[in-house]
């Protein structure tokens, strides 16, 4: 796969995780962008929150972290976004999404298109289309000729199969987890297919070049080229699983963005994505070197 360069726009939703723990700063886009600047890669976040203290604290840690704001537009009738995030015995990870909030009300803008149109990679994911003012403004996002990456997030109850799929048969690269495949199987009746039958149909009926499957502590799936590729994941001690798809995702497109073969691209991401989940929040402070010693430890 070829982008024409390497700047990424990620589009979408940014919130408050309000974790058992604390308030954590989240949102997959968000996240994504975060880990894709940890790794060195030059991303932007287009988004929106309120005029309320949630909204200037989130600008101010974004800030920090080193990305650019530009593009998070102020909305003074709606919230900032917040996500109460339950987690049972077993670290598993439940969702209340609140609405509405800003970032259902993101406006088509000339800086937004023309930065789209920049870009050699787009990225969104499907949560962020449960409103028509920002699906509105992502359907003309993609029309850039940027390589496009559907993050899918199915959330009930937005998780409608006639707005899913019209991002679906847009995108160029499809990630998913486990559970969302077998949704889209019974969404087509194809419910009878094994799991390397069905991303092949995947790929094929919406015309993917590349699908991603994420399969927690079992590692992940890659079709890409005809060819599969697979990987086990590593064990590591869960501390929260927010943010490990996420974290999964930058580290594999960063890993393709440094001309990484397929095998070592979905290595580093099952790396990456098991570091965050062994530790608190989506988007904790680390660096490679930490990244490295998962795997390392791991392969020994």
């Amino acid at each position: 796969m070829k982008f024409k360069n390497k700047k990424i726009l990620c589009f979408g939703e940014v919130l408050w995780d309000r974790l058992p723990s604390g308030s954590k700063p989240g949102g997959a886009p968000l996240n994504v962008a975060i880990h894709l600047n940890t790794f060195g890669q030059k991303v932007t976040i287009a988004s929106r929150i309120g005029t309320d203290q949630a909204g200037k604290d989130l600008v101010t840690f974004i800030e920090k972290s080193g990305i650019e704001t530009d593009l998070i537009q102020t909305d003074k009738h709606f919230p900032t976004s917040e996500v109460l995030v339950h987690l049972d015995t077993r670290n598993n990870a439940t969702y209340e999404i609140c609405e509405p909030v800003a970032w259902d009300n993101i406006q088509t803008t000339s800086p937004l298109i023309a930065k789209a149109n920049e870009a050699g990679l787009v990225i969104y994911g499907s949560l962020a289309s449960r409103k028509a003012q920002t699906r509105e403004t992502l359907s003309l996002i993609m029309e850039s000729t940027a390589i496009k990456l559907i993050d899918v997030n199915l959330r009930s109850p937005y998780d409608k199969k006639e707005i899913v799929e019209s991002l679906l048969f847009k995108s160029d690269i499809i990630k998913l987890n486990n559970d969302e495949l077998t949704v889209f199987a019974e969404w087509n009746n194809k419910k009878n297919l094994e799991e390397k039958q069905l991303v092949k149909w995947l790929a094929l009926h919406y015309e993917a070049e590349l699908i991603c499957v994420t399969k927690g502590e079992k590692g992940a799936l890659l079709f890409a080229g005809g060819v599969f590729y697979e990987h086990s994941g590593f064990r590591v001690d869960t501390v929260d699983p927010v943010g490990a798809g996420d974290a999964f995702l930058a580290g594999f497109l960063a890993s393709l963005f440094d001309g990484k073969s397929y095998d070592e691209c979905l290595a580093f991401a099952c790396g990456t994505g098991a570091f965050v989940a062994s530790r608190a929040g989506a988007t904790p402070n680390y660096d490679m070197k930490e990244v490295e010693q998962v795997m390392h430890k791991m392969n020994n």
